[in-house]
């Protein structure tokens, strides 16, 4: 090969190589620009959404839910006041990073479009700000209710606020009470695997389709029985408690309603036994402290105290003496109690109390009161006649903060009023009834209920009738009847 010719190839690859380092410099650099040109024009936009995550059901059944837009951009803190939601609800608002979370400290209205808006939403490095709005809807509402003594045994079953879908979930022999988790039912039932007339305590836990049926641990000795009462369930953390009393009692021996706790997180983990030192191991009444770990307790010796839902739990907030505790709304710190002297509204992340407010209207003898997240409650009453005399109806009422009183029922004098339970959301008012209750005959379970028990829903803001369902324990309630 000549010298020439190899001289030629070398200064030919030579021009080649050159000719890709200019090509690849201009590629870079045309990158580079188109680049700068695109991050330019983003940063000229302000930030744009890419991503939106929300969940309508679960921000419909319980408070704590979140709206989460992502976008193009690290932001800036957003206040609270930058952010409007339609129809209104209160709220809390976070920044990080390139999302703002939207948190829902109430639960939703079911089946209702919502609408957020964030406005002046600004980049972490400055430049144009955007307005961001998402809409969603939620779901209608379904609820869970009890059936004692159908041609199958006792039913739960779910329906909607139509009445018109109404689906079997679950079946046993003997259904003491129930409640309903984000993601489970727990059932209390007797069993007659000990050949017992009353038969045997159990927990069942079940998939909220009723599938996947599992014992819960009680706790009892090998051979032996007791008696489960008061089931509660935490409105969030799928945690549940209970009374619980042994079978045989005497002067000596037994627990005679001891509160435990458990995790459906575990199914198969022994119940936690809350206990005190230096109180009154029996409880009467007790409550889960709304997006808290907390217990509120009423000991058999009159003693109101806070304390954790663990072992873990650390030395009690003694709160005076009471008579009962009417209840702790969704979303709130504020709890009623009835004091020996008066009724009063306890602010349970301080301690500080107040009178419960009294209506602008004579409501006559109070019977219950059942308090909303705005400091508002409902009350049952017995109504008076003209001299004073129990008529035999009942008036259901709304009672507002500041004593403003709106009547949304009055049920008639065949019937009895037997317990009052509120949506999650507090949009509606269940009503469980006895109706014609001189011939409806309670059966003869540890919880009894009349033999035809009718739930009786009514919106809260004008006492609309939304409709009458068949049976009891509406999953909406956080306790059982007294």
């Amino acid at each position: 090969m000549s010298t020439d010719a190899s001289s030629r190839r070398g200064h030919s690859r030579r021009r080649r190589g050159r000719a890709f380092v200019v090509t690849f410099g201009v590629v870079v650099g045309l990158l580079a620009v188109l680049g700068l040109a695109g991050a330019a024009a983003s940063v000229a936009q302000g930030p744009r959404v890419t991503e939106t995550s929300v969940d309508p059901a679960a921000a419909a059944a319980a408070s704590g839910s979140r709206l989460i837009v992502t976008t193009t951009q690290s932001l800036a803190e957003v206040d609270a006041s930058q952010v409007t939601i339609t129809p209104e609800t209160p709220f809390a608002v976070d920044t990080s990073g390139r999302s703002v979370g939207v948190r829902f400290t109430l639960p939703l209205w079911d089946d209702t479009e919502y609408t957020v808006t964030i406005e002046g939403v600004a980049s972490l490095g400055g430049g144009p700000t955007a307005t961001i709005t998402e809409s969603f809807r939620t779901p209608p509402a379904e609820v869970y209710l009890l059936q004692r003594g159908t041609n199958d045994g006792d039913l739960i079953y779910r329906t909607d606020l139509s009445g018109q879908n109404a689906v079997p979930v679950f079946r046993h022999p003997h259904i003491e009470d129930f409640r309903a988790t984000g993601q489970h039912l727990v059932v209390s039932v007797r069993t007659d695997d000990d050949g017992s007339d009353e038969g045997k305590a159990g927990l069942i836990v079940t998939d909220l389709d009723g599938t996947h049926a599992h014992d819960l641990p009680l706790p009892v000795e090998e051979g032996s029985d007791g008696y489960v009462s008061n089931l509660q369930t935490a409105d969030r953390g799928e945690r549940i408690g209970y009374l619980f009393s042994d079978a045989h009692l005497d002067a000596d021996s037994g627990r005679e309603s001891r509160l435990f706790t458990a995790s459906l997180a575990d199914p198969d983990a022994d119940p936690v036994a809350i206990e005190i030192e230096g109180a009154d191991p029996r409880v009467a009444e007790w409550r889960f402290v709304p997006d808290t770990d907390s217990i509120l307790l009423l000991s058999f010796d009159g003693s109101l105290l806070l304390t954790g839902s663990d072992a873990a739990a650390g030395a009690p907030t003694a709160l005076g003496a009471a008579m009962t505790i009417e209840g702790i709304a969704r979303g709130s710190s504020e709890a009623v109690v009835d004091r020996v002297e008066q009724a009063s509204v306890i602010d349970l992340t301080d301690a500080s109390e107040q009178q419960l407010v009294t209506p602008d209207v004579d409501l006559g003898g109070t019977s219950s009161v059942t308090p909303l997240p705005d400091g508002s409650t409902i009350r049952t009453a017995a109504v008076l006649d003209g001299d004073g005399m129990p008529t035999g109806r009942t008036s259901v009422a709304r009672v507002g903060a500041d004593g403003a009183t709106t009547m949304l029922t009055e049920v008639g004098e065949t019937d009895a009023v037997i317990q009052v339970c509120v949506s999650p959301s507090a949009r509606y008012v269940a009503l469980l009834v006895a109706p014609n209750a001189v011939s409806n005959r309670y059966d003869t379970y540890q919880l009894p209920l009349p033999t035809r028990p009718e739930t009786r829903i009514l919106q809260i803001a004008d006492g609309e009738p939304v409709i009458a369902l068949n049976g009891s324990a509406i999953s909406w309630c956080q306790v059982p009847p007294r």
